[in-house]
């Protein structure tokens, strides 16, 4: 028999050939199960960290192709919309404020039709909640109660914080629509910011200051109150009867991976906003079938978000978030930024 030898040169051409052809192969993060890994930067407020968290888990399971890892940065709304504007990596963005999304979108970082579906790029809802010591010793019950003589109030800086600009917005219009004037409603807001003790610069900070014993009330989301219940903290919180909806918005960068846009669409559906529900928040209006079930640490676990007697919105009472934030927090002449700084709180 004669053994046939291959030549030198078509060794090598066959070496050339599997080395292009594994080249032009698609990359493998786990070659074992024949799967790649995506990484998504998510930049968020402070809040829901760890309802974000669950619904990265709960988004992971129903890959069956892509494994997706995360980034995650989580602080103030406004400072880290002005960080992913410098250049902070970000492929979901998950703020307090829509005008934090829409300045990434002056930006050029986040594409114009962001909010135009049914949501209205809104992906958690809540309300403003006044989280009180376990068994309410001062009795607070009502945003008036916020101006009386003797109540340490804990609030974010409305500087940074979205949350600080609901809460307030939420006590001003109190005094509005229970028939006072806008005189009426700076001159309550001007003895709010008198029992001030601690303007700190996140909603998550605010509640770390409350918890570490400043103050007696703490203006804060329901979710957040709801949330350090769960943590194991003794406190108590009242919902206001008249109330201000908050509205959280999210959005994908403009260079983000589709599985962005996927983990999107999780966040409002059904499933997401039962995994939102069960963190404390509210869910979204337009997204239908939520299972809500029973979610610990409300005030009622089986009925934890009940009806609010006089919900008012931002673009139906204060003319949209552009009016809002000229009229109350322009950095030179908004009304609570001139209230704040003559009151003397820092």
């Amino acid at each position: 028999m004669i053994i046939r030898r291959a030549r030198p040169t078509r060794i090598l051409a066959a070496a050339a050939a599997i080395a292009l052809l594994a080249a032009c192969a698609p990359s493998s993060g786990n070659s074992a199960k024949g799967t790649s890994s995506t990484t998504l930067s998510l930049v968020a407020y402070s809040v829901p960290k760890a309802a974000d968290g669950a619904l990265q888990k709960a988004f992971a399971a129903k890959q069956s192709g892509d494994k997706i890892a995360w980034k995650d940065s989580f602080g103030a709304s406004g400072d880290q919309s002005r960080a992913v504007a410098k250049g902070l990596k970000a492929d979901v963005v998950h703020f307090s404020l829509s005008p934090d999304v829409t300045r990434l979108v002056d930006a050029g970082l986040v594409d114009t039709s962001w909010d135009d579906g049914a949501n209205k790029g809104i992906i958690s809802t809540s309300v403003v909640s006044l989280v009180v010591r376990k068994g309410n010793p001062k009795n607070i019950q009502t945003f008036a109660d916020l101006a009386k003589p003797g109540v340490g109030v804990v609030t974010p800086n409305p500087g940074s914080s979205g949350s600080a600009r609901w809460n307030i917005l939420a006590a001003y219009q109190s005094v509005i629509a229970g028939g006072g004037s806008e005189a009426d409603a700076e001159a309550y807001l001007t003895k709010v910011f008198a029992n001030v003790k601690a303007l700190p610069g996140s909603g998550r900070d605010a509640t770390t200051a409350f918890q570490s014993g400043t103050g007696d009330v703490l203006l804060s989301y329901e979710n957040e109150a709801i949330f350090a219940r769960q943590s194991g903290e003794k406190v108590d919180y009242v919902v206001p009867e008249q109330n201000l909806l908050i509205e959280n918005p999210g959005a994908v960068t403009t260079e983000a991976a589709p599985s962005a846009e996927d983990f999107l669409d999780f966040a409002t559906s059904a499933e997401g906003q039962g995994i939102y529900a069960k963190y404390g928040f509210r869910p979204v209006a337009t997204v239908d079938g939520v299972d809500v079930g029973t979610v610990e640490g409300a005030n009622d676990p089986k009925n934890p978000f009940p009806a609010i007697d006089e919900l008012f919105t931002i673009d139906q009472d204060f003319g949209g978030w552009e009016a809002a934030n000229t009229k109350f927090f322009d950095e030179n002449d908004g009304i609570i930024t001139q209230i704040i700084a003559k009151s003397g709180a820092s």
